[in-house]
């Protein structure tokens, strides 16, 4: 049998791994939580990070944060759920640089099962969580395909997998999300296009101090270590960690990487009782 040699590569090339210099991203809500982790982490790696959000405020906060920190970046007004205006933003960006990354964060939660799920709420987290993802998508491959390819980073959750209560219409969207990943990944492989997702836990974001805040006030503190303790790990994730994981998908050291979706969850999905 004829042997195979593979060349390894010296350790000390990738002293600067998961760098992103010379790169720019589109993050969508990227003004707090994970978005504003993955456009800071993004930045001080690199890449100029252009900071969509649908809170035009918050988004120039957020850019001012990276750029007081030495990163890059650019603040914008972007309503993902209206596809002229997401293509107008884009089309606006694209003028200024070649976008290499876009990261799909902006999205929104929802409680309820089937029965308590109005078809106002249902629509409304449809239009966030699937519609917007695909307008900012098919916004962007024709640019990347133009330009030799990029990365596409869609933001899921462990609820397209797992069987949550109360969360029937954000299941749904997020199942969507992973679907819609797979389906790029497959037809845009030949124009270099990679796309993957990532599929966190409960991660301690604002959304979480503020959801306890309306909804159990006086017992934040009990129903957060509640709530933390549903992670077979015994905590919450962090939006920092979350970032990490998205740095090294977007990299070029991810480049063998393309059509999965990568969960973050603490072991629930496997190790949940």
């Amino acid at each position: 049998m004829e042997e195979r040699s593979f060349a390894l590569k010296d350790p000390k090339e990738n002293s600067n791994a998961f760098r992103l210099d010379g790169k720019a991203a589109i993050i969508t809500g990227a003004a707090s939580g994970i978005g504003l982790a993955i456009a800071r982490r993004f930045a001080a790696n690199g890449a100029h990070v252009h900071v969509l959000d649908i809170n035009l405020g918050a988004a120039e906060s957020a850019a001012e944060q990276i750029l007081k920190e030495g990163g890059e970046a650019r603040a914008g007004r972007c309503d993902v759920t209206r596809q002229e205006e997401v293509h107008a933003v884009f089309e606006k960006i694209f003028a200024l640089e070649r976008i290499h990354i876009l990261v799909n964060n902006a999205g929104i939660a929802h409680v309820g099962n089937l029965e308590k799920t109005t078809e106002v709420e249902f629509d409304r987290v449809c239009q966030v969580n699937v519609r917007g993802y695909y307008n900012c998508m098919r916004a962007t491959v024709g640019h990347m395909k133009e330009n030799g390819g990029g990365v596409i980073l869609n933001m899921a959750s462990i609820a397209a997998w797992s069987g949550l209560a109360d969360r029937f219409a954000y299941s749904m969207s997020k199942g969507a999300v992973v679907a819609m990943t797979y389906s790029v990944a497959k037809d845009y492989l030949q124009h270099k296009i990679r796309c993957n997702s990532i599929s966190p836990a409960r991660v301690h974001t604002p959304f979480v101090d503020g959801y306890l805040q309306q909804n159990y006030p006086g017992r934040e503190q009990e129903m957060f270590a509640k709530l933390s303790q549903t992670q077979p790990i015994g905590r919450m994730g962090q939006p920092d960690e979350v970032a990490s994981l998205a740095l090294f998908l977007c990299s070029d050291e991810a480049a063998f990487i393309t059509g999965t979706d990568y969960p973050i969850d603490g072991g629930f999905l496997k190790l949940h009782g």
